[in-house]
């Protein structure tokens, strides 16, 4: 998908699902400044402009 890493596909379904960066990094047992890299990486490479353009995108297209 759109050349996203494992990594980033872990990223994006969690912001799919509307966690922010402190629970994203909780879950999967990063930093949240790990986290908040991660999904500026996911949004750079959706060509999106903010966090919930992406997560609307993967809404509307059933990504997840």
């Amino acid at each position: 998908m759109l050349q996203l890493t494992e990594r980033e596909l872990e990223i994006f379904r969690l912001m799919s699902k509307g966690l922010n960066n402190t629970e994203i990094g909780e879950v999967l047992k990063i930093s949240r400044h790990t986290a908040k890299s991660h999904v500026c990486s996911v949004i750079k490479k959706l060509h999106s402009y903010s966090r919930s353009e992406a997560t609307f995108w993967a809404g509307k297209y059933n990504l997840f």
